[in-house]
């Protein structure tokens, strides 16, 4: 166990220690300073992918195979490396809350907030889609006659436990009065 005594905070913030594990028994100061800069990591792996589900969508679509969340994931990365690289065409457009920082230093998450003033500036190669009705699609009053295939999440259950379903109720369903 080590303890970090912290020396520099806002006047507003009361001190106080942080508590860091290692497994080593030996630990020198090199070793201190990569624990507590490991910790410190942990925050901004943790932002990234929160900026991952809640911005940029990785958990939002309904995927059906391993082999489309696989390219999602990847599509959610080069979304995340394009924000990154975009970074010296956008402006600092800051929150009333937030600091300014400088810009070689912004956020995917504030680069972003600018991607609409970045679009017009950047050249596209690709030419304008062509107009397309959409297909006819399933009849109506048709059953679908491929349903959707399910896939195993394997998640651990106990061995010898099962689950029983609840025989279906007879009795009409209560009117709503009111």
């Amino acid at each position: 166990m080590i303890r970090l005594d912290i020396e520099h905070l806002p006047p507003t913030a009361t001190p106080k220690p942080v508590w860091l594990w290692g497994s080593g028994t030996d630990a020198d100061a090199a070793d201190t300073d990569r624990l507590w800069q490991a910790h410190l990591r942990r925050f901004n792996i943790e932002r990234t992918f929160r900026l991952f589900k809640q911005t940029l969508g990785w958990t939002c679509p309904k995927i059906r195979t391993p082999q489309a969340a696989d390219r999602w994931t990847w599509l959610i990365l080069a979304a995340y490396t394009q924000l990154r690289l975009a970074r010296p065409l956008a402006a600092d457009r800051r929150r009333p809350r937030e600091r300014p920082v400088p810009p070689d230093r912004l956020t995917p998450a504030r680069v972003r907030r600018d991607s609409r003033h970045i679009r017009p500036r950047t050249a596209c190669p690709a030419q304008a889609p062509k107009s397309a009705r959409p297909g006819p699609g399933r009849p109506p009053g048709r059953k679908n006659t491929r349903p959707t295939p399910r896939h195993d999440v394997h998640t651990p259950r106990e061995t010898g436990t099962t689950t029983y379903r609840n025989k279906k109720s007879t009795a009409p369903r209560p009117r709503r009065t009111g």
